[in-house]
């Protein structure tokens, strides 16, 4: 049997950040900022879906641990054909922030789509513009206060 045990690495500042985009349709990125979107603002929906990911990445991923997470900052770029999310995760712990960002990215773009996919739909009912892609940790960082 395998133990893993956190507890005996030293409480440090931890940080996370990491990125992830969504390709959709130009009429859609324009439905968005122009707030006609019938299910309300999927930019404010994904913010929150989120800030959610990260709080439950522990309940999601069966070696993530419980940390406490400092605070987390989002940042949407809306481009002409693609939403691209930039998510930061601070943490004062013993285990690394990374799960809990590509988590919270990677719910925040199915949130997206989620909220816009009536308007991705082809006339079979599929998505051949919609995609997402490039979850990635951007960098991580860990040192003494």
């Amino acid at each position: 049997m395998n133990k893993i045990i956190i507890s005996k690495k030293e409480v440090v500042f931890r940080k996370a950040l990491a990125s992830g985009s969504i390709s959709l349709k130009s009429s859609t990125i324009q439905k968005i900022n122009n707030n006609e979107v019938e299910k309300g603002n999927p930019i404010a929906t994904a913010e929150a879906a989120a800030l959610l990911a990260v709080k439950q990445t522990p309940f999601l991923i069966p070696h993530c641990h419980p940390i406490p997470i400092q605070s987390v900052t989002l940042d949407f770029k809306i481009n002409t054909n693609n939403i691209t999310l930039f998510l930061e995760v601070v943490s004062m712990g013993s285990t690394g922030v990374e799960m809990e960002a590509i988590t919270a990215v990677s719910i925040g773009l199915c949130t997206l789509w989620d909220m816009v996919k009536y308007l991705e739909k082809d006339e079979g009912g599929q998505y051949p513009e919609t995609c997402i892609h490039s979850i990635k940790v951007i960098k991580k960082e860990k040192h003494h206060v």
